[in-house]
């Protein structure tokens, strides 16, 4: 029996709105980090991911994964069920200054990096890396290697690379809390600043796996 003309319209255009639906997904972003992401000290509303969440509204999803004190070992313990559950085209990984604090050897904070990294492009996600830099309170030579462990990740998987993403704050009292470590209100759109580009640039180029793998 076959399919009557109304019948085959519809079905024609349940078909065209599925295709279209696939091919224009909008891609998700995952934000990995810590309180420098989580808006520690500040409405969750005015911190610099949401921010770029109101910027990205009709052009991709975010979604703010970062915990206030997180390290790069909490950070990776958590990070494949992240993966699963959110399935990220971009994440901007931005872990780390916990453990220079800390003084965490520099070959931890990198072996730990380096897994997210390799878990999420074996996911199809591209990552964009943000480097830190920490007070010398262990000295320049942990300090020399802390920062270095961001670059040399970012040289061997040629990953895009934002090489301190406090640079356009730290050194303005104003624009940090009473602890002198987390950016105010007023610097959230500084931090975006450092760190839409990359996104952009990823999100107008590439529409992101969803649209490539969609059924």
């Amino acid at each position: 029996m076959g399919l009557s003309r109304s019948t085959f319209k519809l079905s024609i255009f349940i078909l065209l709105l599925l295709l279209s639906n696939s091919i224009f997904a909008k891609p998700t972003i995952l934000v990995w980090g810590d309180s420098l992401s989580a808006a520690y000290g500040i409405p969750k509303d005015k911190g610099w991911v949401n921010l770029m969440r109101q910027a990205l509204a009709d052009k991709a999803n975010v979604i703010n994964g970062s915990v206030s004190g997180e390290t790069t070992r909490g950070g990776v313990s958590r990070f494949a069920d992240a993966l699963d559950l959110h399935q990220p085209d971009i994440v901007i990984l931005e872990l780390g200054a916990n453990d220079g604090l800390r003084g965490f050897p520099p070959q931890v904070t990198r072996k730990n990096l380096k897994e997210m990294i390799l878990q999420a492009s074996t996911e199809g996600a591209q990552v964009i890396l943000l480097g830190m830099k920490i007070p010398p309170n262990y000295g320049p030579a942990y300090s020399k290697k802390f920062e270095s462990v961001f670059s040399s990740l970012a040289e061997e998987y040629k990953l895009p690379f934002v090489p301190f993403f406090l640079q356009s704050v730290i050194q303005n009292r104003t624009l940090l809390q009473d602890d002198e470590l987390h950016p105010t209100v007023q610097a959230q759109p500084l931090l975006l600043k450092e760190v839409l580009p990359e996104v952009q640039k990823i999100v107008k180029n590439n529409l992101g796996k969803k649209a490539i793998t969609a059924n």
